[in-house]
């Protein structure tokens, strides 16, 4: 392998794809340090930003700049007990993508990435969950495959279902298979990477390692901020719930895990800036910590959510996201994804309402041209904007009326600094405890 120096100049399309992919959304996977109190429903907080909190998103007509957000700035460095800041606003956006070049030199791909001289690039992917969860792991597996599909390279070497228990054992092992590259798919198996990175310093690591995780030498990492991209959201389901006549919505999730909790409350300060009336309330349906599989207990607390009167579902869930969506339509009420960006493309007979994107494809748009110019490099940390055709809320179908609601939200989630504060001191509250 080329040393960090040397691929800052080597990048090329593939590569500058592969190392991409992973940025899964930060709002899919924050910090796993978390204590697992309850989440309040009904409202969302909006306190003031604290010292401890993140600060407001960047202001995007400041000059380019790359301070991460509070999932990795390095100044200050984050800590398991508070998030790295959110950008600050007197401080300029990342620097903006360019036309990736169409020419692809195989061989300096393989000098790159060939860490074995074997002559071809073997991907390694380590996810938490199924990897054909049709959700937020399937689309790391899936680029992986497609990618080596598409260049002539071996399939890739999936790990899935990992627990962070046996997070270095299986990464390890992985490891050991002869690959070039290891994308890891979630925060929750990422505390073993510092020891890995130097016990196979040969391969490639990725990770969206989200909120309180160091950078690392040996690791590349992009994330996003987690509360604007759930503000949109909210905006999103309150047009939705305005248009059907309804008042009340359900937030699926895991066990209240503090990324949970930032999406949750964003979520639900965007549904009340629609009307002040609306509720949503969050119900955990799987196991501390991660569990967010369980679709016997995502379906029951679908049931008894529409029991209540909820007329919309958000589906914060990976392996149970798709049997609440069959749910959800079969019982006639709006159903949100959380994490793909091809929900309203989908033929899978969900009726899908609209997704809150967090996807690693379209993410891979965005960060290409970093790549390729040197911009991201290991050791350093991304972070993406909130951006209709990027990531937040996004709606199948919709009114002109909740068109312009939604697009008015993505401004403000940029521009306007009052609603930035309180976005931030949601953040910090979800992280830091304040």
């Amino acid at each position: 392998m080329s040393t960090p120096s040397n691929r800052r100049t080597r990048w090329l399309w593939p590569a500058a794809v592969l190392l991409a992919v992973l940025a899964l959304v930060a709002a899919g996977c924050g910090n796993d340090d978390d204590s697992g109190t309850g989440a309040d429903s009904g409202s969302a907080p909006a306190p003031a930003p604290t010292d401890d909190a993140p600060a407001p998103a960047p202001d995007p007509t400041d000059p380019p700049d790359s301070d991460p957000d509070d999932s990795g700035d390095p100044d200050p460095e984050p800590t398991d007990d508070a998030p790295a800041p959110a950008p600050d606003p007197t401080e300029a956006p990342e620097p903006e993508p360019t036309e990736a070049p169409e020419d692809i030199a195989m061989q300096d791909l393989l000098d790159t990435f060939d860490a074995d001289g074997d002559g071809t690039i073997t991907i390694g992917v380590a996810a938490a969950g199924p990897r054909d969860d049709q959700g937020y792991y399937q689309a790391l597996v899936d680029f992986a495959e497609q990618f080596s599909a598409d260049n002539g390279f071996a399939p890739p070497i999936v790990s899935d279902n990992i627990g962070a228990a046996e997070a270095a054992q299986a990464m390890a092992d992985l490891a050991a298979q002869g690959v070039d590259v290891i994308l890891v798919g979630a925060s929750e198996i990422a505390e073993p990477l510092p020891d890995l990175t130097e016990q196979f310093p040969d391969v490639f690591w990725y990770c969206n390692c989200g909120a309180g995780f160091d950078l690392l030498p040996g690791l590349a990492q992009a994330t996003d901020w987690g509360a604007p991209i759930h503000y949109t959201a909210g905006v999103a389901m309150g047009a939705v719930l305005a248009e059907q006549g309804g008042d009340t919505a359900v937030f699926l999730g895991c066990c209240d895990l503090n990324f949970e909790r930032e999406a949750y409350d964003a979520t639900v300060y965007g549904l009340q800036t629609v009307d002040p009336s609306f509720t949503m309330e969050y119900v955990s349906t799987g196991a501390f910590p991660f569990d967010f599989d369980n679709a016997g207990n995502a379906t029951a607390a679908l049931t008894n959510a529409i029991a209540e009167g909820a007329t919309l579902a958000y589906a914060y869930l990976g392996g149970a996201l798709n049997p609440v969506g069959q749910l959800a339509t079969e019982e006639g009420i709006a159903v949100f994804a959380a994490g793909p960006g091809d929900i309203c493309s989908r033929t899978d007979g969900i009726a899908w309402t609209g997704s809150i994107v967090f996807d690693g494809g379209r993410y891979a748009e965005q960060v290409l041209p970093l790549i390729i110019s040197g911009d991201l490099t290991e050791g350093e940390n991304y972070t993406f904007p909130t951006q209709p055709g990027l990531n937040g809320g996004e709606l199948c179908d919709p009114s002109a009326e909740a068109t312009a609601l939604l697009d008015q939200a993505f401004v403000d989630a940029n521009t306007n600094g009052e609603l930035l504060g309180v976005l931030g001191g949601i953040s910090g509250a979800a992280y830091g405890g304040g």
